[in-house]
C-alpha cells in the first residue's frame, strides 16, 4: 500500500508524497506544498558514467572553464537523455577536466526510459547529484502525468520534489486554475 513520509522531511512546502511503482503513481501522504515522487527511471540514473553531447554549434571558453553548446543540443549519460536549444557546461581543470554543472535552457526535455520531464530551464548538478527543472514542469510516466513550477530529482535518494510556488503562476493543466498548484493525473488499471 502507501508508506507516510516522515515528519522531519527537510523540505518544507511539501503537500503530497508519491511513489511511482509498477508503472503508476502511488498516492503516500499529504502534508504542506509541492509533490514527492519516487521518480525510479530518472532518479535511478548513474550519474557519474561518462556524459556524451552533439550540438550545431560548440564554444569553448577555456578561461571561465566552461563550454557553451547551441542549437539542437543533445547530452547522455548512461541512458538519460537531455535535449535543449543551448546548453552551458561548467567544469574544473584540475589533474583531468571534470564536469560540475549543466545548464540547459530554450524548452528542456529529460528523458530516461518512459519517464520523460520537460520544462524551460535544467541545471543538473553533479557533484550534489542533483537536477533542477523550473518553468512550467510537466513530468510524464506512461499514462500519468504530474504539473507544476519546479522540480528537483535527487539521484542520490532516488526521490523527487514538484512545487507549485516557484513562479507564483499557476501550473498548465491545473484543473481549478489556481496559481502556485501542483496538478496531474494518475492512470487507474482497467482489470
Amino acid at each position: 500500500m502507501t508508506d507516510p513520509v516522515p515528519a522531519s522531511n527537510p523540505q518544507p512546502l511539501v503537500r503530497v508524497a508519491v511513489r511511482w511503482a509498477l508503472g503508476a503513481f502511488l498516492i503516500t501522504s499529504i502534508a504542506l506544498g509541492g509533490m514527492q515522487l519516487r521518480a525510479q527511471a530518472i532518479a535511478g540514473h548513474d550519474s557519474r558514467a561518462p556524459v556524451d553531447y552533439a550540438a550545431d554549434r560548440i564554444e569553448l571558453q577555456d578561461r571561465q572553464n566552461r563550454v557553451v553548446l547551441a542549437g539542437n543540443v543533445v547530452i547522455s549519460q548512461a541512458g538519460l537523455t537531455v535535449r535543449s536549444a543551448r546548453t552551458l557546461v561548467n567544469y574544473s581543470d584540475g589533474k583531468d577536466l571534470s564536469i560540475e554543472r549543466i545548464t540547459a535552457t530554450g524548452g528542456v526535455t529529460v528523458t530516461r526510459g518512459n519517464e520523460s520531464a520537460r520544462g524551460e530551464v535544467a541545471v543538473y548538478d553533479f557533484s550534489r547529484r542533483v537536477i533542477t527543472m523550473t518553468g512550467s514542469v510537466r513530468l510524464n510516466r506512461g499514462g500519468d502525468t504530474l504539473n507544476g513550477a519546479r522540480l528537483v530529482i535527487d539521484l542520490t535518494s532516488g526521490i523527487s520534489s514538484v512545487d507549485g510556488r516557484a513562479t507564483g503562476t499557476g501550473a498548465p493543466g491545473d484543473p481549478a486554475g489556481e496559481k502556485g498548484r501542483v496538478s496531474g493525473r494518475f492512470t487507474v488499471p482497467q482489470n
